[in-house]
């Protein structure tokens, strides 16, 4: 038996194929030098956006302004290698702040953090169960709804900052504004959000305008979060204390990215792995409640700056945000406090503006829609308006379009009689989808005094999709059978005769 050459003893040895799991791709944020900078620049961009908002959040929340600001950082940074949306930015926010502020008023921070990693252990496991599937029973009229009403938070959010306010702030919001307008006419290489935050910061220092400034919403953190366990006793009543804030926190997390994701996909025309980004949802927060923060989800207005205005389309742009928001706080801490709410307050107005689906109200788009699908968006809208939280308008909002639908459908199931010229046999014709609202009147269409005795219910055109339908055909049954009439049920397709042959005779009493 011979003994097989080494590759030194073999002159020509054949190649090995490279296994397609272990080639490495080149980052798509280095595609060219313009995307590099794209993403850098939008990074700051969003760096600069997310510290007033994170600050903010953490007042609603009740803790320590470093608590929102390091949820931010962990969130974004995280999600950027986990998650499955490139280019959405993730942090601390506005709806998961007011999910967990009353377990922080009343139980104190430590519980607060617990219920962060217990709620992204939450989300971890939906995401594996496919939670992310039911994205498909969001209607189209409930997404437009969920922009518009996305967009008229992110503008109501800024009146607060445009109240009560010295009177060279209205100035500064128009100047920034039209810096945002008419800069990228100019160039769009350097973003123009990024060009008006500059500008007015350098005009209010430079001419010592009074104005307020990102400093006065509380202290910047001067150091980076160090992980740690939660104080809270491990114990069970802990546990149910906790969990019921845990599981509102997940749903409502979840339901805001995988919104967001949504959204991100129809702006730049790609498609975008939800499941990957369940679970990365959950991953990021467990990793902020071991930082110490107070958790978070995909931020809405954020996300707009980072890809509808700056133009950013890779992960890079959501690293950095993170990235440069704890070195701006650290590093540049006192520039940054200088920066006036004004410039803040206009590219959030600028980004409202842009993020509103202004085609959805124009009349001509209004006269075409049906009826049902324009009150589905005005539903979504007012009740996200109301209660400023998108999660309880995309609910509302999908379930009264359910509600039409189901409506709508009932209508289309019809009931049709042809009698045979002797007059021994009668077929009636059922078409259309019988379910819970289409069955119901179904028993009502029949006449069972003057038929014959042969009745034939032919159901080729029809589909059974519940037991309410094979109910009604019970009961059809039954009150032909009461007048000594023998009833036949022809033309089943599979699924409805699998249905028809496991229930009939089964759901009434007395069987």
């Amino acid at each position: 038996m011979s003994t097989p050459l080494s590759p030194a003893q073999n002159p020509s040895p054949t190649p090995s194929p490279k296994r397609p799991g272990l080639r490495l791709s080149r980052p798509d944020w280095l595609a060219s030098p313009k995307v590099f900078r794209t993403e850098v620049l939008a990074g700051l961009v969003v760096a600069l956006a997310l510290i007033p908002e994170a600050i903010s959040f953490s007042i609603i929340a009740g803790v320590d302004p470093s608590i929102g600001l390091f949820a931010s950082f962990t969130m974004a940074v995280v999600i950027s290698v986990v998650g499955g949306r490139k280019a959405m930015i993730s942090a601390a926010t506005g709806a998961i702040a007011l999910v967990i502020a009353p377990l922080n008023h009343e139980y104190g921070l430590g519980h607060l953090v617990a219920a962060v990693i217990l709620g992204g252990l939450f989300q971890v496991v939906l995401g594996a169960l496919g939670v992310a599937r039911l994205m498909r029973f969001v209607p189209r009229s409930v997404m437009v709804g969920f922009v518009n009403s996305l967009a008229i938070l992110i503008f109501m959010a800024q009146l607060p900052e445009m109240r009560n306010v010295p009177w060279p702030v209205y100035p500064l919001i128009l100047g920034g504004l039209a810096l945002m307008v008419l800069f990228p006419r100019i160039t769009k290489a350097v973003p123009a959000p990024l060009v008006s935050i500059v500008i007015l910061t350098v005009i209010t220092v430079g001419a010592g305008i009074a104005v307020p400034t990102v400093g006065d919403k509380g202290e910047l953190p001067s150091s980076l979060p160090v992980p740690g366990l939660p104080d809270v006793p491990f114990t069970l009543d802990t546990l149910t204390t906790i969990a019921p804030y845990a599981f509102a926190f997940a749903l409502v997390g979840l339901m805001e990215s995988l919104m967001t994701a949504k959204l991100v996909d129809d702006i730049t025309d790609s498609r975008s792995d939800k499941t990957r980004e369940s679970i990365g949802q959950g991953i990021a927060n467990i990793v902020t409640g071991f930082f110490g923060g107070m958790g978070g989800c995909a931020m809405i207005g954020q996300t707009m700056i980072n890809v509808k205005v700056s133009g950013a389309r890779t992960r890079l742009s959501t690293f950095l945000a993170g990235s440069l928001l704890m070195v701006l706080c650290i590093v540049f801490g006192p520039l940054v406090s200088d920066i006036p709410m004004a410039a803040l307050v206009a590219v959030m107005v600028m980004v409202s503006v842009a993020t509103f689906d202004w085609h959805s109200i124009k009349p001509r788009t209004l006269k075409r829609m049906p009826v049902g699908e324009t009150t589905v968006m005005v539903v979504t809208v007012a009740c996200v308006v109301v209660t400023h939280n998108l999660a309880v308008g995309v609910v509302v909002g999908s379930v009264t379009a359910m509600v039409i639908f189901a409506k709508r459908v009932a209508h289309l199931a019809q009931v049709s009689a042809v009698v045979d010229p002797d007059g021994k046999q009668v077929v009636y014709a059922v078409t259309g989808e019988l379910f819970f609202a289409s069955s119901n009147d179904l028993v009502t269409q029949f006449d069972y005094k003057d038929d014959p005795d042969d009745v034939v219910i032919d159901l080729t055109d029809a589909h059974i999709w519940d037991a309410s339908s094979v109910a009604a055909l019970d009961a059809v049954e039954t009150k032909y059978a009461d007048r000594g009439k023998k009833v036949t049920i022809v033309g089943l397709n599979e699924p409805s005769a699998a249905m028809h042959d496991r229930l009939a005779g089964q759901l009434t009493a007395g069987h």
